[in-house]
């Protein structure tokens, strides 16, 4: 038995991503999710910025990721005014989720 050498075709990321429809839609709600934060950064105070990561977004839920229960405190009072500006801008987001993340080890 001959095994038949394989021809490697290398791709990149963006065609890896194209050619997989599951993979174009993750990638299409990560670029949402990311606009989402730049949209409603300039409400948030600078000092809270490297604390917040935007998160998964679908079935209009978004969820943001926050580094510290004392930043999700501030965060959850501004919410009001994050989705306000969120639903000005046309978004499909119709209710935040906040998630506290655990110090990576």
């Amino acid at each position: 038995m001959t095994t038949v050498p394989r021809k490697h075709t290398v791709f990149s990321l963006e065609q890896a991503v194209g050619a997989a429809p599951n993979l174009a839609a993750l990638q299409e709600r990560i670029r949402v999710s990311r606009a989402c934060l730049e949209l409603v950064k300039p409400l948030i105070p600078a000092m809270l910025h490297k604390q917040i990561q935007a998160g998964p977004i679908g079935d209009g839920e978004w969820c943001l990721l926050v580094g510290s229960a004392a930043a999700s405190t501030k965060l959850r009072q501004l919410l009001p005014a994050i989705q306000k500006r969120l639903t000005e801008n046309g978004t499909q987001v119709l209710s935040i989720r906040l998630k506290i993340q655990s110090p990576q080890r």
